[in-house]
């Protein structure tokens, strides 16, 4: 029995990703740009990427013949798909193809019963990203480096496991199973630490890669209600610092509903972690419907951003659905 199966990383910079005043500048200059979300299914990525819509990606296919139970033969391809940079200048337009490094991949591991492969792929754009940087020789000129290291892990009774194992901490990484349907994302996109660390041994083709912290996807009401927040005016946006609270259990909720924008969220309640939410959840809501209490503790497990709305904008019977598909503290 042959088994084939694969896994897929697309990278984008998501709205209000950078963070500093003149790499902000650049950004809403129009000089270069921020990325539309990408879609929960990609029907067709080599048309994605000729849009433009993502800035690198990591495809990592694989196969494996069963014989009696065990696995005795086994396979991958794959690689990079590295995108491009766009500037404009005023009516003019230009397009730089960014630079690939070449691909990490391991040899099969056989076990006998499963097998597993890991690949690494990345690069940089082409244009200069001229900055201070925290390591010898503590001045770059070449833009800081990206990349994805996924795990694929086939299994003799047909089970596959798939997994982001490594990244860079910017841009935003998402994964795709092999039906290329979004399974799981990165939780945080720290630009400073990127812009300052990611170049030379500070990567996989040096001596290190980073871990990445991985969390579910959010619900397809969360994305719905996430653009209307994000659309209906300039909401506030607030960060937290890792280690700090966003809400406390049996506190009141000043009517208050957040969209996390970027990090990581433990769902505490009674003391004990349930449940970690990353970008795109929307959390709160639950004591907005019921007794204007805090039905859990909202723990930052890293530096996270917030945006921050109120009930009395948004759609009561949305706000509804949304918390029946949550219902984490009675779980």
């Amino acid at each position: 029995m042959r088994i084939e199966s694969s896994v897929t990383s697309l990278s984008w910079i998501p709205t209000e990703a950078v963070s500093g005043p003149i790499n902000k500048a650049v950004f809403a200059s129009g000089v270069t740009h921020y990325d539309d979300p990408l879609p929960d299914h990609v029907d067709d990525l080599d048309a994605l990427r000729e849009a433009d819509a993502f800035r690198f990606g990591n495809r990592l296919s694989a196969w494996a013949e069963v014989v009696d139970g065990r696995i005795v033969a086994a396979g991958h391809d794959g690689g990079g798909l590295m995108g491009a940079t766009t500037v404009r200048i005023g009516k003019r337009s230009a397009t730089f193809a960014a630079v690939s490094f070449p691909d990490l991949r391991n040899e099969p591991e056989l076990g006998g019963t499963s097998v597993r492969f890991t690949q690494t792929t990345g690069g940089h754009t082409a244009l200069p990203g001229p900055r201070r940087v925290a390591h010898p020789p503590f001045v770059k000129w070449e833009a800081p480096t990206v990349w994805t290291t996924l795990e694929l892990v086939i299994h003799a009774d047909g089970r596959v496991e798939r997994n982001l194992i490594g990244a860079s901490t910017f841009p935003r990484h998402w994964v795709y199973d092999d039906q290329m349907e979004l399974f799981a994302k990165a939780g945080l996109a720290d630009f400073d630490e990127w812009f300052r660390h990611s170049f030379g041994t500070h990567t996989p083709w040096g001596d290190r890669d980073t871990p990445a912290m991985v969390t579910a996807v959010e619900t397809a009401l969360e994305r719905q209600l996430s653009s209307h927040i994000m659309g209906g005016g300039r909401p506030e946006v607030r960060t937290i610092e890792a280690g700090s609270t966003l809400t406390r259990q049996g506190a009141g909720a000043n009517g208050e509903v957040y969209l996390l924008l970027d990090g990581v969220l433990a769902v505490e309640v009674d003391g004990e972690a349930i449940a970690e939410v990353g970008p795109g959840a929307i959390v709160g809501e639950r004591a907005s419907l019921e007794d204007g209490r805090r039905t859990s503790t909202l723990h930052a497990r890293t530096r996270i951003r917030v945006a921050v709305t109120t009930e009395d904008r948004l759609d009561r019977s949305t706000l509804a659905a949304v918390a029946a598909g949550h219902r984490r503290e009675d779980a």
